[in-house]
């Protein structure tokens, strides 16, 4: 871990004797059960649903690109503030709310006030890769949860990467959170798991020309091309394996056979093809970029001591 990271500075001034903010020991006294409190919850939803497992992993990248990782994108309306669940990248889209409820009661029944919901929602996203077959990763603690919500900000067509978006977009989005040309490709490798909205996919089925024609053509039975029409119908990203976290999205990027424009873009000719090849060949280098590069996103903009609060519900503040 560099000790240039927020969260091992805080710990540092903070808690001396927790140097090295990881999962083993951040919490050993104030929450000992918590990494199997979580685990539990996480389990039984994505036995419940397999899709949650990707739902929840997407609102960890959701909170963590809209001003860093403070829990932001949990919160509800209020007086005050606009939530951003009903910003464009979230609204119809981001689910799972109701399973973090679920983990923060049974959190803060076995150690009330202690854990934030930002942390929560980390140790949750690696929890759905991991029961997925993904990775598993020591999970950075010691975040604390944002005092209101960016619904502007979650709305800006710079800040989460749209589905259409184009290869210079997707860099530049990435840029600006400090994150590189490897954490997008790395990141964006996620997409092994879950689903899209037919809305997200029409323009590529129907328009784009880097895809693969027959696969076009099998999803177009799905998604009518009509606005309107079937706008909530589903198709997996990853068609092979789309519940099981692996490297197989990266060779339907070789093939042609991305469901999203955005997706499609990382392998069309530009400056990540090869990276992209690398992943598709080699899944211990993906698996193993991948787990590099959520642990650096967990670190945006993080607030940490006496910043932010540690909300008793992630809906809404203390």
């Amino acid at each position: 871990m560099a000790s240039s990271s927020p969260i091992f500075l805080a710990l540092f001034v903070f808690l001396p004797l927790l140097i090295g903010s990881s999962e083993a020991n951040f919490y050993y006294e104030s929450c000992p059960q918590l990494l199997s409190t979580v685990r539990g919850v996480v389990q039984a939803a994505i036995n419940k649903e397999a899709r949650m497992g990707a739902s929840l992993l997407r609102l960890h990248f959701h909170d963590c690109f809209v001003n860093g990782c403070d829990a932001s994108n949990l919160l509800d309306d209020s007086s005050s503030f606009k939530s951003e669940k009903g910003a464009a990248p979230n609204r119809n889209s981001a689910r799972g709310f109701e399973v973090i409820d679920q983990i923060k009661s049974a959190v803060e029944k076995v150690c009330p006030g202690v854990v934030s919901c930002a942390d929560i929602l980390a140790i949750t996203a690696r929890d759905s890769v991991v029961i997925l077959g993904g990775p598993e990763w020591e999970v950075k603690l010691g975040r604390r949860d944002s005092l209101t919500a960016y619904f502007a900000l979650a709305n800006a067509t710079n800040t989460i990467p749209a589905a259409n978006a184009s290869l210079s977009a997707l860099l530049s989005s990435f840029q600006n959170h400090g994150l590189s040309t490897r954490d997008l490709v790395a990141l964006y490798g996620a997409h092994t798991i879950g689903v899209a909205r037919c809305t997200n996919i029409r323009q590529h089925i129907y328009q784009d020309k880097n895809i693969d024609t027959s696969f076009a053509r099998s999803n177009q039975g799905k998604c009518p091309q009509k606005n309107g029409n079937g706008d909530n119908n589903l198709a997996p990203l990853d068609a092979q394996t789309p519940t099981r976290f692996d490297n197989s999205y990266f060779k339907t990027l070789v093939n042609k056979q991305a469901i999203l424009h955005s997706d499609q873009e990382l392998y069309n000719g530009g400056t990540t093809d090869m990276l992209v090849r690398t992943y598709a060949s080699n899944p211990n280098a993906f698996l193993s970029d991948f787990t590099a590069s959520i642990i650096k996103m967990g670190d945006i903009k993080v607030l940490t001591g006496s910043q932010g609060q540690i909300r008793k519900n992630c809906r809404r503040l203390n």
